[in-house]
């Protein structure tokens, strides 16, 4: 999620609004669903199918939508970014912080480069097209993270994910965490059993018992053909 293209980041971080904000689950979705409207308009357009004015209502739509959708992100960066920020000082990764610089589309904005998503098929201009930046100080983790800082990148995400939840209630999440504790030293194993002490139940999966930072509540050794 880290290394990969925007995609993937834009993927994550609406799931984490849906999650944070339920009643805006589908705003993501809403606005995808607008946007291939308008690319299938702008096809039956290039081809003489239908007409220029047939692409307007999905225009208005899209914009509406991918404003909407700009302040949502907006808002949950703004929620998660604290938390992710102390989470990753923690586990050794210093000043982490997530940016999000975007301009909310406009149907006049959309209407301006009619033309150029006329020849591509395609709206090239919103939020589908956006990125959030995941930083330390005033690097790009992307770009300029070891592959030790992104993970840790990815779990001070999830951690500070788990946290928000947790402070909203009603119930904290269960935190599931696969095979993490071979990635991280001593300190950052004890770190990390820090950040999970409190309410909410978390399930950790290891090569060993003894790679655990603290004595788990309840121990699950699985060999081939038995578990127990």
């Amino acid at each position: 999620m880290v290394k990969g293209g925007p995609a993937a980041r834009r993927a994550y971080f609406d799931r984490v609004l849906g999650r944070l904000y339920p009643a805006r689950t589908a705003l993501p979705a809403e606005y995808g669903a607008a946007v291939a409207q308008r690319n299938a308009a702008l096809r039956r357009v290039a081809i003489g199918a239908s007409s220029r004015d047939a692409v307007s209502p999905w225009t208005e739509q899209a914009a509406v939508l991918g404003a909407d959708l700009v302040a949502a992100r907006g808002e949950t960066i703004a929620a998660l970014g604290p938390a992710f920020g102390e989470r990753a000082d923690e586990l050794g990764l210093p000043e982490g912080t997530l940016r999000y610089e975007a301009v909310p589309p406009t149907s006049e904005a959309l209407e301006e480069r009619f033309d150029a998503d006329l020849e591509r098929g395609t709206t090239g201009l919103g939020p589908h097209l956006d990125d959030i930046e995941i930083l330390a100080g005033d690097r790009d983790l992307r770009r300029f993270g070891s592959q030790g800082e992104q993970r840790m990148a990815v779990l001070s995400l999830i951690l500070a994910e788990a946290a928000l939840l947790t402070e909203r209630g009603p119930a904290p999440p269960l935190l599931l965490l696969d095979d993490v504790l071979s990635e991280l030293d001593e300190g950052r194993r004890q770190a990390l059993a820090r950040q999970l002490e409190g309410p909410g139940q978390t399930l950790i999966t290891a090569t060993g018992a003894s790679a655990l930072p603290v004595e788990p509540a309840q121990l699950v050794q699985v060999t081939p053909g038995a578990a127990r």
